[in-house]
């Protein structure tokens, strides 16, 4: 690759990371539920992955990736609530939105918008999500561990933020669900200093009970993607 490919591919980085940081801030504010925000970044990263990056407006997309995200997950959420939280986090400075002609043309767009993204995306919008995986995987851990070390070590909370952290980038398209799963785990008791008891004298590891073809190699290539993800948030 060459500097100029370089460069544009760290703007192109850096710049969805931005847009999914604002899916993620404007799913909070929705009460958007962790699948549904997780759908919506999976729909934005797949759009671009067929797209070019310059070519639409990311938060156009990324409003309409919600919408549909939520319609995906049957979580009820007005459109209209959509489009006023989308239009006050990226002009903070501005009054809220009123329900005039600027309201029904940004409205028109989110529609259109969100069929477009069904046609690029060839209406394959159902997707399968490491968070179930994760849940069972952290409840077969929580038994296993001193129940005083789950109680008092935030373990699972790490967990679920590394998860929800991972979507500001691609990995999420390149890592099945279940390896993402057990490598964020793995990544919140490495970083909690927990470790299984007996897994250095059980025959196979912890996480080829949950995920038989993982590698450590590949969750440590995966953590320091991760790593690099939050330095890149320092100068985002």
């Amino acid at each position: 690759m060459d500097d100029k490919a370089s460069v544009a591919q760290t703007t192109n980085t850096r710049m969805h990371f931005k847009v999914i940081s604002f899916i993620l801030e404007a799913g909070i504010k929705l009460h958007l539920e962790s699948v549904p925000m997780a759908t919506a970044c999976l729909i934005y990263h797949r759009f671009f992955k067929k797209c070019e990056s310059n070519a639409y407006d990311p938060y156009l997309i990324a409003s309409a990736a919600i919408y549909l995200a939520a319609k995906v997950c049957e979580q009820q959420i007005r459109l209209r609530d959509i489009i006023n939280v989308c239009h006050r986090i990226l002009h903070k400075e501005k009054p809220a939105l009123e329900v005039d002609s600027k309201y029904w043309e940004l409205r028109e767009s989110v529609v259109k918008c969100e069929l477009f993204i069904l046609r690029v995306l060839k209406f394959q919008i159902a997707f399968e999500l490491p968070h179930k995986y994760l849940l069972h995987y952290m409840k077969s851990v929580r038994d296993y561990l001193d129940p005083d070390t789950w109680r008092d070590i935030p373990i699972s909370s790490t967990a679920w933020a590394f998860l929800r952290d991972s979507y500001h980038s691609d990995l999420c398209l390149r890592i099945p669900p279940q390896h993402l799963a057990v490598t964020v785990l793995y990544f919140a008791l490495q970083c909690h200093g927990v470790t299984i008891p007996f897994n250095n004298t059980a025959k196979r590891q912890w996480w080829q009970v949950f995920c038989e073809d993982i590698k450590e190699e590949s969750m440590q290539e995966t953590i320091e993607e991760l790593i690099d993800m939050y330095d890149m948030e320092m100068r985002v």
